[in-house]
């Protein structure tokens, strides 16, 4: 059954970092959705990809529309990137950097 949100990991990092390309106030909406259907791939269960990804979908799944929104998206954010980095890492990049873009 095709899923209506996205699903699987890589995918979803994907549409994820699609809504946090729009100012706060637009990024938010919807955003949830996409966590619905994230799985963490069996290789980086117990590992600190999955803690980190639980740490995003916390920071996604708790945010209420309209309060803190730059804020909480900053932190959203700042997940995503720790979490990129750390899926180079067990990819066996030795020195992944997200880089200097704000």
């Amino acid at each position: 059954m095709a899923s209506q949100f996205g699903r699987g990991f890589i995918t979803v990092i994907m549409l994820i970092s699609k809504h946090l390309s729009l100012p706060p106030v637009r990024a938010w909406n919807g955003l949830s959705d996409h966590m619905m259907e994230m799985e963490i791939p069996e290789q980086f269960k117990g590992t600190e990809i999955e803690e980190i990804a639980g740490d995003l979908r916390q920071k996604v799944m708790w945010h209420q529309n309209g309060q803190m929104d730059a804020d909480d998206l900053d932190g959203v954010i700042r997940s995503m990137r720790r979490l990129v980095i750390a899926v180079d890492k067990e990819l066996g990049i030795k020195d992944p950097d997200a880089g200097r873009y704000d």
